[in-house]
């Protein structure tokens, strides 16, 4: 396959525009275009422009390019790359579409319009481009029929979903004469470049993801009906509880639009007249009314939910569908929910929530028994396999696991039996299957062949690093209750936590020293990194917060020296040792990273030191560290320090979260020579080759005992910006003591600037100044203040 360097996104509606911002943020030229206006803007006419001026010709594409900089959650990962985005429109500038490897048309989901456009772009397309369709369920063969079979070969379906750049899931899908190379090619780029997480569908209405979740939202309100259930107490049960994404069934459909979900659900109901489920796919009355009343979700600010400020306060309603009016939470409290909320394991919370006895149990089994029968009814129909399905229903509807993984948590037995006893008619086909998925004796993961009758193996990505199957393996070689040791091969050594949220204990300190020394004696380099929700969400404080409370200041003081030294044990080792960060990496988890020679970070990193939260300072050497990387960037560029301190301590002060990993360069906590991966899956196969990259010239590095310090100076200025501040009640009077004391221990404690400090001597600091912040009752306050609301507690 040619190699794809620039593409033309045909189309700058919502979606267009969206895919175009995710090919930039790849790195690739892009190509805007949409149609022409037929008549001027206010504006326009007010500039004295015609119908013929380049501005006015190209306005829609650059309306769509300039929507994407107000756009929330941001389409970009940095402002600046919408500069390799260039726009057109679909009249004048066809011709460049010669210079572009791949086209990919966006316009509106009707199929006369696809079909004219196909028509009228195919002499202006090079030899060898591809040529795909974003439709989320019109027929691929169709539109090939109007495209030579040059072109034919070259075009296929690449459905994003939205918001592109944070939905991993990509539905490929060929039309019958698609080239498999060409389609197997474009796949692999995809997944490497704009790391989404290739399914592989049939031309079938809606696909997989859409079909199954629509069905699932639609077959969960027929329930809802019958039971005589609110919206809200179905969102009770549809979210976590039972492995699927906070925003449930109704949030969901808030969320993409209840005319969009209409239109996918009228799509299924009328383009699939054999399907057995059909009328499921019906809208309900009360759905039509809302339609028509304009209440289509968060786009009016009002659909199955509201929100609307009462006394000043903000509060969210929900519709009673009986009376179309909306009334206020009501926090239904199922036991079988209740009883799942400290629960972590998803396939353990859906078999708990399913085996219970209250009404809440009884919509999630019959639902989840619906639509598990559904999704297996499906095959070979829309996917040929189990596998497909389940990757694209937890990359494109966030759930947890996927419907045959659900199958297997409640157990194919027990599912058959109970399923039976309600008087379901259940497929012969599961009656012939123990499990969906099994490990076999050589630790490899297999699924079940529906076709075959038989297991075959998951499908793995070259070089990739899965830890799961080498921890069956017997590559652990050390392991307690929070983390592991795991062999990754060729020297290389991985260090992974799996703690409650990832959460930095004790146990985790410790073994850190036992990874390192491993590291160290049997290999080349060390690769902290994992595969749970979050890289880790800092330092679990709730012991901290007993210890606060029982006035034991030299046991927390002991915790401190233990972070600090697992954090320079990472930045002192005698091989290099590599972080792999991921999704929220706060606290102490940003401090690990800090501290290691590279960082290499999946593009959705959302890194910060986040501990004043809570009152506190970054004390596993967080604090050290932002300050030493000031005093050496000023050192090496021969210029005053107080711009790098100023800045740091701003992120310190302000618990500052990058939005993706793109912003850490800036942030100052990835430097030259860190890297981004954009696909998750090869994230820690990427670690483990900078490891052996950094391994083979390797110098360790050695404790700084001649930094020069600010000095108090800097620490002044601060100071006074924070006094006034205060004054101007921007901030407390707690918050001014904390951003004081935090800028001391940055600028070297009450010294002359210039004056020579050690790294010891800034961690003897950050601790003395943790004790000091913990021996405050306001920090006690927040702390307890957390507690009772539930929130995880971070360091």
């Amino acid at each position: 396959m040619r190699q794809i360097n620039r593409i033309a996104v045909l189309g700058a509606g919502v979606m267009g525009a969206t895919i175009a911002a995710h090919l930039a943020n790849a790195g690739l030229d892009v190509l805007l275009l949409d149609i022409v206006p037929k008549e001027l803007d206010e504006k326009e006419k007010g500039q004295g422009l015609t119908l013929d001026s380049p501005f006015v010709r190209n306005r829609i594409a650059q309306n769509g390019l300039q929507g994407l900089m107000k756009m929330k959650p941001a389409p970009f990962y940095l402002v600046d790359y919408a500069r390799q985005i260039e726009v057109g429109n679909l009249e004048d500038d066809l011709g460049k579409l010669k210079e572009c490897d791949w086209v990919i048309e966006v316009v509106v989901e009707y199929m006369p319009i696809k079909l004219d456009l196909l028509k009228k772009l195919v002499p202006h397309l090079a030899p060898g481009t591809i040529l795909s369709t974003n439709t989320s369920g019109l027929s691929v063969n169709e539109m090939a029929e109007v495209l030579p079979d040059e072109v034919r070969k070259n075009f296929l379906a690449t459905h994003f979903f939205n918001p592109p750049r944070y939905m991993r899931l990509m539905e490929i899908v060929p039309c019958t004469d698609t080239d498999p190379e060409i389609m197997h090619g474009l796949a692999d780029f995809i997944a490497s470049r704009l790391g989404k997480g290739i399914v592989y569908a049939k031309d079938t209405t809606n696909f997989i993801a859409n079909r199954i979740g629509t069905y699932a939202i639609f077959k969960g309100i027929q329930h809802m009906l019958d039971m005589g259930l609110s919206v809200e107490e179905v969102d009770a049960v549809a979210g976590p509880a039972t492995a699927r994404p906070k925003s449930a069934a109704f949030r969901t459909a808030d969320l993409v639009g209840l005319d969009t979900l209409a239109h996918v659900a009228t799509n299924s109901h009328d383009l699939l007249p054999d399907d057995e489920e059909r009328d499921v796919f019906k809208l309900p009355d009360f759905m039509v009314k809302m339609i028509d009343g304009g209440q289509l979700g968060n786009k009016t600010r009002q659909g199955f939910y509201k929100k609307e400020v009462v006394d000043g306060k903000r509060k969210i309603f929900y519709l009673d569908y009986n009376s179309g009016k909306y009334v206020p939470l009501e926090k239904p409290k199922f036991p079988s929910i209740l009883a799942v909320k400290q629960v972590d394991d998803a396939a353990q919370k859906l078999k708990m929530v399913v085996s219970g006895s209250d009404k809440g149990a009884e919509f999630a089994w019959k639902s989840i028994r619906d639509t598990l029968i559904y999704a297996l009814n499906r095959i070979p129909e829309i996917s040929d396999d189990v596998v497909n399905i389940d990757n694209a229903m937890r990359w494109g509807f966030n759930w947890e696991i996927g419907p045959f993984e659900m199958f297997d948590a409640i157990g194919v037995g027990d599912f058959i039996k109970r399923a039976e006893k309600d008087g379901i008619a259940v497929p012969e086909k599961l009656k012939s299957v123990e499990s969906f998925y099994r490990f076999s004796d050589t630790g490899l993961k297999e699924y079940y062949d529906l076709l075959k009758g038989e297991y075959a193996a998951v499908p793995v990505k070259e070089g990739q690093v899965q830890l799961e199957i080498l921890k069956k393996g017997g590559k652990v070689v050390e392991k307690n209750g929070n983390c592991s040791v795991i062999d990754l091969g060729d020297g290389v050594f991985g260090f992974e936590f799996h703690s409650k949220m990832n959460a930095i204990s004790g146990d985790i300190l410790a073994m850190t020293h036992k990874a390192i020394n491993r590291a160290e004696t049997e290999g080349v380099g060390l690769v902290i990194g994992n595969r749970g929700v979050n890289f880790s969400v800092g330092a679990n404080l709730m012991m901290m917060a007993v210890a606060m409370a029982e006035g034991a200041y030299d046991d927390i003081n002991m915790v401190l020296r233990a972070f600090q030294k697992a954090t320079m044990a990472v930045k002192y080792a005698k091989v290099p040792v590599v972080t792999a960060p991921f999704n929220m990496t706060l606290g102490g988890g940003a401090e690990f990273c800090l501290h290691a020679d590279s960082i290499n970070a999946y593009a959705e990193t959302y890194m910060g030191l986040v501990e004043i939260g809570v009152g506190l300072l970054p004390a596993g050497g967080g604090t050290k560290e932002m300050s030493m990387r000031a005093i050496n960037l000023a050192s090496q560029f021969n210029t005053d320090v107080q711009p790098f301190i100023i800045k740091n301590f701003e992120q310190i002060a302000m618990a500052k979260v990058s939005m993706g990993a793109a912003e850490l360069a800036s942030m100052g906590y990835m430097r030259k020579g860190d890297s981004i991966t954009m696909d998750i899956d090869q994230l820690l196969a990427d670690a483990k080759q900078k490891v052996l990259a950094l391994a083979v010239n390797y110098r360790p590095g050695r404790r700084a005992d001649n930094l020069s310090a600010p000095g108090r100076g800097i620490a002044s200025a601060i100071k006074s910006q924070l006094w006034n501040m205060k004054m101007g009640n921007f901030i407390t009077e707690y918050e001014a003591e904390m951003g004081t004391i935090i800028a001391t221990v940055m600028c070297g404690g009450d010294v002359n600037p210039g004056t020579l400090i050690t790294e010891d001597y800034l961690l003897q600091l950050e601790r003395e100044s943790f004790l000091k912040l913990a021996g405050n009752k306001k920090t006690a306050e927040r702390i307890q203040h957390m507690l009772k609301r539930g929130k995880p507690l971070r360091n």
